[in-house]
C-alpha cells in the first residue's frame, strides 16, 4: 500500500507539471540580426534563453538576416545572437506578450570592442544594450554551470553597469549520504572583479560538530575568440570517516582546463584534475593521481559530432561544494580513487522543440565504488577493510576492474509552459552481485561482484507549475535489481537510478528577480529500490546499492 500511494503521488504531480497552461496565450518573438553598420547576417544563430541561461529555442537567420520563433509562453527570455567572426550579443529582460514582439540584435567584432571601448556605438543603427552586453559578456556566463538548482549567474543593471554581486545561503538537513547526513550549511558567491574574469567560492559544513567541511573556489578568463582557461580547486575534510585503525578522511582536488576556439564551427577543450587522498592514523595511506581529459567539437548548423576522452568518474554523492572531487574506496587496507579511461564518438541535433543524441563508447574502469548501508555488530566497523561513515551507517569498497563498450540515446522534448520530458536509453557492463545463500565473509561478499551486460532505461520530467511558481523535477531510471554500479559511468547528462524527485518553491521573491527566499526538498530513490542484502558470518547485514536512499529539505536565500 505504500509503494501505491507513492505512485498515485507521483502520477499525480507528473500530470500537474505536465498539464497546458490554457488560457496563457501563445507568443512569439522575430526580428533582423545586423552588423554594427546595419548589414543584415545571414545564418547567424539566435538562441531565445531562460533565466538561468538554458535554451529555450534555437533558430538560423535567413537571407535577409530575418529570424522568427514561435508557439511560447509570455514571460521574460534573453535573446542571444552568434556568427562567425562576431562577438555573441545580448538581449536581457525581453518581456514576451501575448502576440508577436520584435527584437532586433546588433553583432560587433572584436576588433570594434577593442577601437570603440569604452565609447557609444558609431552607428545609430546599433543597439547600445548589445553593445553593452558585448563588453561585458564574459561577466554573464556562469562559472562551468556546477551549482544546481540554477546557476549563480552575475547580473547587470544595464548599459555601462558593473555586474552585481551574487550570493547564496542554503541551510539544510539531509540524510542518506555518504560523509553528508545530518544539518549543512551551504554558503557560495560569485564575483566578477574584471569584464573578462570570474571567481566563484562555496563552503559546506556541519554547524557545530566537527562531521565534515567541503569548500571549493573556481577562477575563470575570458580570452575572447581564443577561448578561455579556467581552474577550480576542491577540498573535502571528513573526519569521521575510518577505515582499518585509521580515522580522517582529506580530499583534495584541482581541476584546469583550456577551452579554444579553432574557426567558426571547431572547439576543443583539453584539461588535467590533478587528486589527493589521505586517511590520518597509525597507518596513513595516501593515493594520488593525474587523470587528463580531452574533447573536440565540430557543428555545423543544427547538428554537432564530437570526441571527448576521460579518466575521472565524479563522486556523485557529495554536494555541490565538493563537485569535482574523486570517488575514493578501500581495498586491502590501501586507499583507491575509481578512475578509468573513456572514449566516446556521438552525434547531436538541436531543433526548436527537441535535441536528440547517439553515442558510441568504450571504457575501462579501475576500482570502481562499491556502496552499502552497514548495520556492523559492535567493534567490528573499525576492522572491517573498508572506508565507513558512522553517522549515515554507509561504507565503500572497492570492486574488481572491468572493460565494456556500449551505446547511450537521449531524446529531449519542450513542450508549452516551459515542461520538458527526456528519455534516455544507455547500454553496457555493470557490477552485479548474486545472492548468497549462506552467511559470508565481507571478502566473499566482495568477491561475487563481477561484470554483467546491462540496460538502463530513464524518464525525466520537469517545469514550473503556473500560479505557484513550483520548480519541479521527476526522474525514473530502471536498471536491473542486482547492479550494484552504474551503467556507463562516465555518461554527463545520466539520471540517477530508480525514482527521483526535486521541488524548489519560491517564498519570497525580490522586485527585479535577482534574489529571494525558496524552500528545497531533494529525494533520491524515493521507493527504497535496488538493494541487495548480506548477512556476515558475524551476523553483520549489509545493504549495497548503486544509490541509497536519501532525502535533503532546506531553505536557500539569494541575494
Amino acid at each position: 500500500m505504500k509503494h501505491i500511494a507513492y505512485l498515485a503521488g507521483f502520477a499525480v504531480l507528473i500530470a500537474m507539471g505536465t498539464a497546458p497552461g490554457y488560457g496563457a496565450g501563445s507568443s512569439s518573438v522575430s526580428g533582423t540580426v545586423s552588423d554594427s553598420a546595419g548589414v543584415p547576417q545571414i545564418g547567424a544563430q539566435v538562441q531565445l534563453l531562460r533565466s538561468d541561461l538554458s535554451v529555450v529555442a534555437s533558430v538560423y537567420t535567413d537571407s535577409r538576416g530575418r529570424f522568427l520563433i514561435t508557439s511560447l509562453m509570455p514571460g521574460r527570455y534573453a535573446l542571444k545572437a552568434m556568427g562567425p567572426s562576431f562577438l555573441p550579443a545580448l538581449r536581457e529582460n525581453v518581456r514576451l506578450v501575448r502576440g508577436s514582439t520584435v527584437v532586433n540584435l546588433t553583432l560587433n567584432t572584436l576588433y570594434e570592442v577593442i577601437q570603440w571601448l569604452p565609447a557609444d556605438p558609431r552607428d545609430g543603427a546599433a543597439q547600445k544594450d548589445d553593445w553593452a552586453w558585448t563588453l561585458r559578456s564574459a561577466a554573464n556566463r556562469p562559472l562551468l554551470r556546477w551549482l544546481e538548482d540554477g546557476p549563480l549567474v552575475v547580473v547587470s543593471d544595464g548599459s555601462g553597469a558593473a555586474p552585481k554581486l551574487k550570493a547564496r545561503l542554503m541551510a539544510t538537513g539531509q540524510a542518506g549520504s555518504f560523509g553528508e547526513s545530518g544539518e549543512r550549511i551551504t554558503a557560495a558567491i560569485e564575483d566578477t572583479p574584471t569584464d573578462s574574469r570570474e571567481l566563484l567560492a562555496r563552503v559546506d559544513f556541519a554547524p557545530d560538530t566537527d562531521e565534515g567541511m567541503e569548500s571549493m573556489l573556481g577562477f575563470r578568463q575570458d580570452l575572447g575568440f581564443a577561448g578561455s582557461v579556467q581552474s577550480v580547486a576542491a577540498v573535502a575534510i571528513e573526519p569521521e570517516i575510518e577505515a582499518a585503525g585509521n580515522q580522517g578522511l582529506e580530499i583534495a582536488a584541482v581541476r584546469s582546463e583550456e577551452d579554444m576556439h579553432l574557426g567558426p564551427a571547431l572547439e576543443a577543450r583539453v584539461g588535467s584534475n590533478e587528486m589527493m587522498g589521505r586517511l590520518a592514523g597509525p597507518a596513513p595511506s595516501t593515493v594520488t593521481a593525474a587523470l587528463p581529459f580531452a574533447a573536440v567539437q565540430w557543428g555545423n548548423g543544427a547538428s554537432r559530432i564530437h570526441y571527448r576522452m576521460a579518466t575521472m568518474i565524479q563522486d556523485q554523492g557529495v554536494n555541490e561544494a565538493a563537485q569535482g572531487l574523486p570517488a575514493l574506496a578501500e581495498r586491502n587496507g590501501d586507499l583507491v580513487i575509481e578512475r578509468g579511461l573513456h572514449q566516446e564518438i556521438g552525434w547531436e541535433r538541436t531543433t526548436n522543440a527537441s535535441d536528440m543524441a547517439i553515442l558510441v563508447y568504450s571504457d575501462h574502469i579501475e576500482d570502481p565504488v562499491l556502496q552499502a548501508l552497514c548495520h556492523f555488530e559492535a567493534g567490528n566497523a573499525g576492522t572491517a577493510g573498508v572506508l565507513f561513515d558512522p553517522i549515515s551507517g554507509l561504507m565503500r569498497a572497492a570492486g574488481p576492474a572491468f572493460s565494456n563498450a556500449g551505446v547511450q540515446a537521449s531524446l529531449e522534448r519542450r513542450m508549452p509552459g516551459g515542461n520538458q520530458v527526456r528519455l534516455s536509453y544507455r547500454s553496457g557492463d555493470a557490477l552485479v552481485m548474486p545472492a548468497l545463500t549462506q552467511p559470508a565473509s565481507l571478502a566473499q561478499v566482495l568477491a561475487v561482484a563481477h561484470p554483467h551486460r546491462a540496460q538502463t532505461y530513464s524518464i525525466a520530467l520537469s517545469g514550473t507549475l503556473d500560479g505557484t511558481g513550483t520548480q519541479w523535477r521527476a526522474t525514473y531510471s530502471w536498471q536491473s535489481d542486482n547492479a550494484v554500479t552504474e551503467v556507463a559511468p562516465f555518461a554527463q547528462d545520466a539520471s540517477a537510478p530508480f525514482l527521483n524527485v526535486h521541488l524548489a518553491q519560491p517564498i519570497h521573491v525580490a522586485r527585479d528577480g535577482s534574489g529571494g527566499l525558496e524552500a528545497l526538498i531533494d529525494v533520491s530513490n524515493l521507493l527504497a529500490e535496488g538493494y541487495r542484502p548480506y548477512i556476515l558470518s558475524d551476523g553483520s547485514l549489509l545493504l549495497f546499492a548503486q544509490d541509497q536512499r536519501s532525502l535533503r529539505a532546506g531553505l536557500a536565500f539569494t541575494f
